[in-house]
């Protein structure tokens, strides 16, 4: 394939600045494509692939971590929802341009022994033709955002019922909500946060140490604001939210024990809406549940504020299909599980 364009491969390291430029030069970036966020990453190696064309960018971030007891490497994406990114819509990416992209991964991948690769997608950015012939992107389940491109009433009006009488009934008896402003305040919603962790027995991927909550809320690629419920001036409950290109992200959260029955979160995702409203924000995504069914009490919780529903889609690709097959034997795994890559269930 011949392009009458300039074309530039790079591969670039989460501690070189080239990182945030790149990502920067991009229209619909969200924090979780940023080189601040990837620097949380502690025990792997976080990796920016960017495709210059002309004066125009493609970057695709993904993180490359060794497999245990092997010489062979997969990669994953950061925590959250990632995926390919460009300076101009992915829907007007040309196809050649997208596939001498993938010539780049593949080569870079078949040289560093890396054998599947794993990346959760953005639910409200389009792929455009990016995953045509290039693995496979499967639908998973839905996630809930708040359109703050309607009207402040017309948003109201897609709250469940319920959760308007809570919330007048909330701010009727005296709990508040206030944006912290000390490393004081960071060390109590820490504390409430790890709480609520270990209240309902999270994974290790929820379970972060304290410096990943300081870097993270003051960061230099993307606002971040911690959110605290209070009652009697007490602090009862948080929640971290981003805000990068319009798009507000509802990211990490706590209640405490004594004060869940009175779900003081409701009245927190309220305040960052109408934040989100003053600061003429597009998108407040809540994200998804556990299976994103109505089975799915987080899922359930988050439906109560609007009915706006985001597919939420992964992409698995498998570069090294007998290699791949050795380790799911090896481990004795049953080939009937979807869980990607297999070796890793």
């Amino acid at each position: 394939m011949h392009l009458n364009i300039m074309i530039e491969f790079s591969v670039i390291e989460v501690n070189d600045n080239q990182w945030s430029k790149v990502v920067k030069k991009c229209k619909k970036f969200d924090f979780y494509h940023t080189q601040s966020y990837h620097l949380l990453e502690k025990d792997n190696r976080p990796l920016l692939f960017s495709l210059k064309f002309d004066d125009e960018v493609l970057a695709l971030p993904l993180i490359v971590r060794k497999i245990p007891k092997t010489e062979m490497f997969d990669c994953t994406s950061a925590y959250g929802y990632c995926g390919p990114i460009s300076s101009v819509s992915l829907d007007l990416v040309s196809s050649e341009i997208i596939l001498e992209f993938h010539k780049e991964l593949i080569n870079f991948f078949n040289k560093n022994n890396i054998i599947a690769v794993f990346s959760r997608l953005h639910p409200l950015n389009s792929k455009g033709m990016f995953f045509n012939e290039f693995g496979i992107v499967k639908d998973l389940n839905k996630t809930i955002a708040i359109d703050l491109r309607l009207t402040f009433d017309e948003q109201r009006k897609q709250f469940r019922k319920s959760n308007k009488s809570e919330l007048n009934q909330l701010r009727r008896n005296g709990y508040e909500v206030r944006i912290a402003n000390s490393k004081e305040d960071i060390d109590v919603f820490i504390a409430i946060y790890n709480e609520t962790m270990e209240r309902v027995a999270a994974k290790q991927e929820y379970l972060f140490d304290d410096e990943y909550f300081y870097q993270f809320l003051n960061n230099t690629d993307f606002t971040s604001k911690l959110f605290l419920a209070t009652f009697e001036n007490k602090i009862i409950a948080g929640a971290i939210f981003t805000i990068t290109n319009k798009v507000m992200q509802y990211h990490l959260s706590g209640t405490t024990q004594e004060f869940i029955r009175a779900t003081p979160m409701k009245l927190i995702i309220d305040e960052a809406r109408i934040l989100g409203n003053e600061l003429q924000l597009e998108f407040l995504h809540l994200g998804g549940g556990v299976g994103g069914s109505d089975n799915d009490s987080l899922f359930n919780f988050k439906s109560g504020f609007s009915k706006f529903e985001c597919q939420y889609q992964i992409w698995q690709m498998i570069i090294d299909q007998n290699k791949y097959d050795e380790l799911v034997i090896k481990n004795g795994l049953s080939t009937a599980s979807n869980f990607f890559p297999l070796y890793r269930a």
